[in-house]
């Protein structure tokens, strides 16, 4: 058996282990890209056309397209993400093929199911499960839907709905982060929070997107020679010690996790353009954004507009305060300890039905 032809045999391998291929064997694939793989008598030239008709673009980023397609023979709707190979370094060509390892390993209760993989000419293509939407797509239209302008008071129904999207959310990071190793995903924004319209076991939020996901080893990554990347993410959601080149851990998605919560909610706890302030600021600066008493100015109207929800969304903007801890990341709460207060934050199921009752 040529080296071409392992290479494709062990990218498939359903092995919950390390990926089998070596960043050496793939390299030589792509330097002879000109002869055309093949596993027996199919080629995997041209295989992403032979097997899909392609419906449109759905997504982008640094590291590839995702489409959405329709498989000729099955007519199954899936979403097939195409990732250019740009160099041939081995540390380039481990970061890629990391996403396929963490998709291959990940319970799709909460993450985006992982269905196969493939090179192509100097491509790699992830086939995924489709979902139609995306968080992002659903804070969009949610404040019409409840019959509000963006920034007012929620009412019951909302806020409850808005506490479950963010204890499940809050859930699949959890999930990452007792994983040993660890995972930090680096990249936690609505774009990469997909809504499943057929989720199993009540659940309907997955996480997506783990081309910037890394593993995290306390006893490795906390020494100066291996501290993770710096700068890695999107700015608005990026912890200021990702930013900045400082030593970071999981609790740098806790911080993408406060500003996402509040857009769930349409808190506005921070009260300046977090983008801005992060470019022209010091480390220890953010320290006096996330302590002022400015961020609960909002409480009092909030309170006032239906008074079950006056304790949990006090507790709640604490909390996510709290999330947002900087500089002092280390204190900022794991997934976890904020889960364990949902009956705080949240609204009781059963006062929620006497209010709609009365």
């Amino acid at each position: 058996m040529n080296k071409k032809v392992k290479v494709i045999y062990d990218f498939d391998s359903q092995n919950e282990g390390e990926l089998k291929v070596k960043v050496d064997d793939v390299i030589e694939v792509l330097d002879e890209v000109e002869d055309v793989p093949k596993v027996g008598n199919n080629s995997f030239e041209n295989h992403y056309q032979n097997l899909f008709d392609e419906l449109s673009a759905i997504g982008s980023g640094g590291f590839g397209t995702v489409f959405k397609v329709k498989h000729r023979f099955d007519e199954h709707i899936y979403a097939v993400k195409r990732i250019e190979f740009k160099k041939s370094s081995d540390e380039y060509m481990k970061i890629i093929l990391m996403e396929v390892k963490n998709l291959r390993k990940l319970n799709p209760d909460f993450m985006v199911q992982y269905i196969t993989s493939w090179l192509e000419s100097k491509h790699l293509y992830i086939q995924m499960e489709f979902c139609s939407q995306n968080l992002k797509n659903i804070l969009e239209i949610k404040p019409k839907v409840f019959d509000r302008l963006s920034g007012d008071p929620m009412n019951c129904v909302e806020y409850f709905i808005s506490c479950e999207i963010f204890r499940q959310i809050l859930e699949s990071v959890q999930y990452l982060h007792e994983l040993n190793p660890q995972i930090i995903h680096r990249d936690l924004k609505p774009d990469n929070i997909l809504i499943d319209g057929n989720g199993r076991n009540g659940r309907f939020i997955k996480l997506c997107d783990f081309g910037l996901a890394t593993d995290h080893d306390k006893d490795i990554n906390y020494k100066t020679y291996k501290k993770h990347t710096s700068g890695v993410g999107t700015m608005r959601y990026m912890a200021p010690e990702v930013l900045q080149g400082y030593k970071y851990d999981h609790k740098s998605d806790v911080y993408c996790l406060a500003i996402i919560g509040s857009e769930v909610l349409d808190f506005d706890l921070f009260l300046i353009d977090l983008n801005e302030y992060k470019l022209n600021n010091s480390f220890c600066d953010y320290f006096i954004i996330f302590t002022t008493p400015t961020i609960f100015n909002s409480l009092q109207s909030y309170s006032q507009s239906d008074d079950i929800l006056s304790a949990p969304v006090v507790k709640l903007k604490r909390i996510l305060v709290s999330m947002a801890s900087t500089p002092a990341f280390s204190q900022r709460p794991d997934c976890s300890q904020v889960l364990r207060e949902y009956s705080e934050w949240s609204v009781d199921r059963n006062i929620l039905r006497k209010s709609l009752i009365n």
